[in-house]
């Protein structure tokens, strides 16, 4: 017997099936086809060195020699290996984030080390808080903030960086507060260590800002290394008594630096000379260290009421009288660091600059202004006060504000929560605010970039939607690392593009529906505005090629074609014209490494071949006609003739912007002319042209790479100086009477009959 249900009941029970269907889909999804962040446990806001944290111990863990029983360990362990290869680079990891798997076709991360690898020589001071492992992206913010830095450049392979490393952590731990301590993975990081000169591990280095970097060529001693990072710190204690006292007191004073003066009696134990060497390092610039001996200075101790050994601090201000010592920090502790936090407690905090005064203020200076809502957040880091110091060389002045007094000011300024932000002398017009690490180093790189950079932070009320002026628009969200990468590179590239065009950026966290708006899909995204275009870039994350990117947006030496414009230019070109054509898709990363080359091999071309590029992915049926079945597929298209349609394949190895050059001018038609040992005599020797002549053999590979050069020079010279081409394995005696000894060898042949050898 049938049951008949009505629309509703129908409607409700299809509804059912297919939640429970969706249901079962997504749990087989889930089960197979983990993204690369779940696979080692991170979330998509990882650091660097979080990653190699987490890869590190699922690498222990999960590695197909502690499982050897394990008949899936090998796939297992190939995942979670893949899954690190593309996370720890920057470029790959940005294209995962917006295109997926399908962008990286050619990341397969299918070989791997030993488990002893990653048990000992992977990672090895990730988890030291006092070594900051830098890589290439932190590396120069670094060493140009303006602290000392002490940088171990080591090979994961090398025994004597192993040897090294229980010294290196000891010493970090030794010298903590005066200096940066750093290590670099020459393993990861070769293009680094190749600029900075390291051909030999391990290679520890010195790097203070305005200063040659310093080798260090000693024992590997705790001791000897910290003798010699020593000499290295500014460290200067005074010797204070009657003669210098009130002068010296008054002078820092006068300056806004306080006194920290250690009083030496025989009652009790003063600070070694070493600890007020440590201290005057800790305290550069801060507060000037000193000494007094009260055995020798009695009368001075006794007016300052010191009858004991002790350690005090003076602030600017202080009052010095035996009767009243108002402010001054009397240290019980003979340990440099448990004093160093206390004052560094004391030191007052950054000016609160007031909402009635904040325009006129930042119009006339250039500021790094703390944001905070009520509560002073940057009190937390007592290592934040060395700014205003260290940033005085740059003209920066420090301060505070806070948000809860006006928050229509901070509205306005796109501030909705506590954070930093560099003001460029313009009032609020100009400001960028930092999504970096709120650690001293890295705020003080970004103040120094940002202060002599071009970018601004942007919102709705600033953003150049009808902008007459090109912008570069860069949309990001903080929490992604790519992005952060990415920022330091905008400000480089804004200093060599001032005046042609202006640089933004935009936190999605915050103006969402402007990011919807632009179809932003992905993080970061940058985007040249240009009037009524829209340019993507699609490039690594670089000034130098962002700054071929502007240039070929300006100047534009790779056509974009449509399905319409390819059939009107390329298949229905004139007779004497040639075209390469780039068919791609956006997400294939083979595509994206090579359209920075083949705009740069189109630069070289101008005049000669013309080239083009057809988005596959946008035009895929026309791809599909065109019978294109991979990307990226490079066709050359020769002068026409009465033949079909052809075209030649590019099948090469190397799709760098010279090879692809001297693909295409092979087969432009011959420009130069073929000399026999009769046309050589009568036209080049006793005629009346100027030559220029290629002396060749056929079998010389130097001369085949060479070849569509000197066919590239025989037309930029056509008309004013004749080309002409030696075969001299066929003319051997010509060559010879001309003196060839070598191929290839180019001879320029003037009418006035001297020769000069080019």
């Amino acid at each position: 017997m049938g049951v008949w249900l009505n629309k509703d009941d129908y409607l409700r029970d299809l509804k059912r099936v297919m939640l429970c269907f969706l249901i079962v889909y997504m749990a087989i999804l889930v089960g197979t086809d983990q993204d690369f962040y779940s696979l080692l446990g991170v979330s998509k806001t990882a650091s660097s060195r979080e990653i190699r944290q987490a890869f590190k111990k699922l690498a222990l863990k999960l590695h197909p020699d502690k499982n050897p029983n394990n008949p899936d360990a090998h796939s297992d362990f190939l995942k979670i290996n893949r899954a690190y290869e593309v996370l720890k680079d920057e470029d790959l990891r940005k294209k995962y984030d917006k295109y997926g798997e399908k962008g990286l076709a050619d990341n397969q991360g299918g070989q791997y080390e030993s488990w002893n690898y990653y048990r000992y020589d992977f990672g090895i001071y990730d988890d030291d808080p006092e070594i900051i492992t830098l890589d290439r992206r932190e590396f120069d913010a670094a060493v140009n903030s303006g602290e000392l830095w002490f940088v171990n450049f080591y090979s994961p392979g090398c025994s004597h960086c192993h040897d090294l490393a229980p010294t290196w952590r000891d010493f970090a731990k030794e010298v903590d507060g005066l200096l940066r301590i750093g290590a670099v993975n020459c393993g990861d990081d070769r293009m680094l260590c190749r600029m900075k000169g390291v051909n030999s591990y391990p290679s520890l280095f010195i790097f203070r800002s305005g200063m040659a970097a310093v080798k260090y060529h000693g024992d590997r001693s705790k001791e000897s290394l910290v003798n010699f990072a020593m000499q290295h710190v500014r460290s200067t204690v005074t010797e204070l008594w009657t003669g210098n006292f009130v002068n010296s007191i008054q002078t820092a004073f006068a300056a806004g630096i306080g006194w920290l003066i250690t009083f030496c009696s025989k009652g009790r134990d003063c600070l070694t000379s070493q600890t007020r060497l440590r201290l005057s390092g800790m305290l550069d610039g801060l507060v000037n260290v000193g000494w007094m001996d009260c055995a020798t200075q009695d009368n001075l101790c006794k007016s300052l009421d010191i009858t004991t050994s002790t350690t005090a601090y003076f602030p600017p201000g202080a009052t010095l009288n035996n009767k009243e010592k108002s402010g001054i920090l009397f240290l019980n502790s003979l340990d440099a660091k448990e004093i160093y936090l206390e004052i560094m407690h004391n030191l007052p905090d950054f000016e609160l600059l007031s909402a009635n005064t904040l325009e006129d203020r930042l119009a006339h200076h250039r500021w790094l202004l703390f944001f905070h809502f009520g509560k002073n957040e940057n009190s937390n880091d007592p290592e934040l006060k060395k700014l205003k110091t260290l940033l005085k060389n740059e003209h920066i002045q420090v301060g505070k504000f806070d948000c809860s007094s006006a928050p229509d000011i901070c509205s306005n300024l796109y501030v909705f929560q506590p954070c930093l932000a560099v003001f460029k002398g313009q009032g609020t017009k100009e400001f960028e605010i930092h999504h970096g690490k709120k650690i001293l180093y890295d705020i003080l790189a970004f103040a120094k970039e940002s202060v002599n950079s071009h970018v601004t932070t942007l919102g709705p009320q600033n953003f150049p939607a009808n902008d007459k002026e090109p912008w570069l628009v860069d949309f990001f969200a903080p929490w992604c690392p790519p992005c952060r990468a990415l920022l330091p590179e905008l400000r480089k590239a804004s200093k060599h593009l001032y005046g042609q065009l202006k640089f933004g950026t935009l936190d999605c966290t915050v103006h969402e529906g402007l990011c919807n708006m632009y179809n932003i899909q992905a993080y970061p995204t940058t985007v040249v505005f240009n009037q009524s275009n829209i340019h993507e870039y699609e490039g690594h994350h670089s000034a130098e090629q962002i700054l071929e990117f502007v240039e070929d947006l300006m100047n534009p030496s790779v056509i974009s074609l449509t399905p319409t414009t390819f059939n009107e230019l390329v298949k229905q070109r004139k007779h004497d014209e040639v075209w390469m054509v780039d068919f791609y898709s956006p997400w294939c990363h083979p595509c994206q490494v090579l359209m920075p080359e083949w705009k740069r091999m189109a630069r070289t071309l101008t005049g000669l071949i013309n080239v083009g590029s057809i988005n596959c992915q946008q035009y895929h049926s026309f791809c599909s006609q065109e019978n294109v079945r991979r990307y990226p597929e490079i066709r050359f298209f020769p002068p026409k003739s009465n033949k079909a349609y052809q075209y030649h394949s590019y099948n090469g190895w190397n799709r760098d912007a010279y090879s692809l050059r001297i693909w295409g001018l092979g087969f432009l038609p011959q420009a130069s002319i073929d000399l026999t040992p009769q046309t050589f005599n009568e036209k080049v020797l006793q005629g009346k042209n100027h030559w220029v002549v290629d002396f060749y053999a056929p079998w010389c590979g130097p001369c085949q790479n060479f070849a569509p050069e000197f066919e590239l020079l025989a037309r930029m010279i056509k008309g004013k100086v004749k080309a002409g081409k030696v075969d001299c394995q066929a003319y051997a005696q010509t060559c010879q009477k001309a003196g060839i000894r070598a191929y290839p060898t180019v001879k320029f042949y003037p009418y006035e009959r001297a020769k000069d050898e080019l």
